[in-house]
């Protein structure tokens, strides 16, 4: 059963016990139950070869190795030469 959700966005820090602290105070009454989604920033960026190594392994890419996915050769196009 799906249950229809409105989405609340706050910042707010993890202290040293692992307990999130938000900023602010929820804009909503509770009790209630929710669901949390934490997003946290990228310690660093993701160099090519590993954006290209987790292409590879993803199964959503899986339909390219069909033969029927092969329908252009070499001898297909014209070669590109940017030299103006």
């Amino acid at each position: 059963m799906d249950i229809a959700s409105r989405a609340i966005e706050l910042t707010g820090k993890i202290d040293a016990h692992r307990h999130l602290v938000l900023d602010d105070a929820l804009p909503i009454k509770g009790p209630m139950n929710v669901r949390v989604i934490i997003l946290v920033p990228e310690e660093e960026d993701i160099d090519e070869s590993e954006w290209l190594q987790a292409a590879y392994q993803n199964p959503s890419f899986d339909f390219l190795n069909d033969p029927q996915e092969d329908i252009y050769s070499i001898s297909d196009g014209k070669p590109f030469n940017d030299k103006k």
